[in-house]
């Protein structure tokens, strides 16, 4: 394990997801209708809440609205979220300031343009192993899944590892 992003993820406080290619593939579904539909990954979703379980707070920042987020959120308990917003920096200054929380106690994860002021501002700004190429330069750490495929619930075990709680996390389910 890099031992410098287990040094950041000590002190995280908030960890700040983006979705589309991160929570989900990334692929776009429109029916016929007009109305979209998303696949997360329920290994994801078990990370999140044991994050939460463990005293981090969570957060989803997205370019894009859609009511299917809406709902992930609330079924996962997501307390802050943000949709159809491009302005990512913007958003979690106003988080930020809500929540009285510095940069250095923010975990960010993404995978393309729009999350890479975020991800470059953040105490632990992370790309999923499919990001934008470019995105993945400036990241202080790249996961080894695809968004949509595990690469939350790595971003989340990095962050309980680091602040001494994923043992014990695991170990509720025992």
């Amino acid at each position: 394990m890099n031992t410098d992003l287990l040094q950041r993820g000590k002190a995280i406080k908030l960890a700040v997801f983006d979705v589309d290619g991160v929570l989900t593939d990334g692929r776009l579904y429109f029916l016929e209708d007009g109305s979209e539909f998303k696949t997360f990954n329920t290994l994801d979703g078990q990370g999140i809440k044991m994050l939460m379980a463990a005293g981090v707070q969570t957060a989803i920042i997205s370019g894009r609205k859609t009511p299917v987020v809406e709902r992930r959120a609330k079924n996962l308990g997501i307390p802050h979220l943000y949709q159809g917003r491009e302005d990512k920096l913007v958003v979690l200054d106003e988080l930020l300031g809500q929540l009285n929380l510095s940069y250095e106690q923010v975990a960010y994860l993404g995978d393309d343009l729009p999350d890479l002021p975020v991800i470059r501002r953040v105490g632990l700004g992370m790309a999923v192993a499919n990001a934008a190429s470019f995105v993945r330069e400036h990241a202080h750490g790249i996961t080894t899944a695809r968004g949509g495929e595990g690469a939350a619930r790595e971003f989340c075990e990095l962050i309980l590892r680091a602040q001494g709680h994923l043992e014990a996390a695991n170990a509720a389910y025992l």
